[in-house]
């Protein structure tokens, strides 16, 4: 069921600077959930060169970005992304996102998690949807439940987010939820 307040789209080079606005205005906001980011991130080339990369095939088989735009303004809000894209008998991506720390806590992240699955299992025929979260991200874990992931386990220092190895707690939805 799409959303009333969200939509997303696949995001575009000339979506490259309001990307970087949102990622520079919740650089302190978003940095303990995510891993160290050079500096060269941090500019105009090289969100127009992700993007590209995304749109133009180098990760386009195994990836594919969206904006979280508002309907009302088409304000660019948050980014969410498919990854790890896999084929044959896993039919699996993996779902990472985040939302603009002024649009935290209004369900935005929650319809566009819910978006991407139906993106996910419609256009794409994956049979499952998976995240990670680190435990101390409560509001982060509330999104992938209200959205119907299901929690199934601890994975013990998974990912080295912010400089250190965290652990992060599976949830998981299949097309058969």
């Amino acid at each position: 069921m799409p959303s009333s307040r969200i939509y997303i789209r696949p995001l575009e080079i000339t979506d490259a600077e309001e990307l970087l606005a949102l990622r520079v205005c919740n650089r302190s906001f978003l940095q303990p959930f995510e891993p160290i980011r050079l500096e060269g991130y941090w500019t105009l080339e090289e969100q127009r060169n992700l993007i590209a990369a995304s749109v133009q095939g180098g990760l386009a088989p195994q990836f594919r970005a969206f904006g979280i735009f508002l309907k009302e303004g088409n304000d660019l809000v948050g980014r969410i992304e498919l990854s790890g894209i896999a084929r044959g008998p896993f039919q699996n991506a993996n779902v990472g996102y985040f939302l603009d720390q002024a649009h935290n806590g209004k369900g935005y992240a929650t319809e566009a998690v819910s978006d991407c699955v139906s993106y996910a299992f419609g256009e794409l025929g994956l049979h499952r949807v998976q995240a990670g979260v680190m435990p101390r991200n409560l509001p982060s874990k509330r999104v992938l439940e209200k959205a119907g992931f299901r929690y199934e386990g601890l994975a013990r220092r998974y990912l080295n987010i912010n400089g250190t190895w965290e652990d992060h707690e599976l949830y998981a939805i299949t097309v058969e939820d």
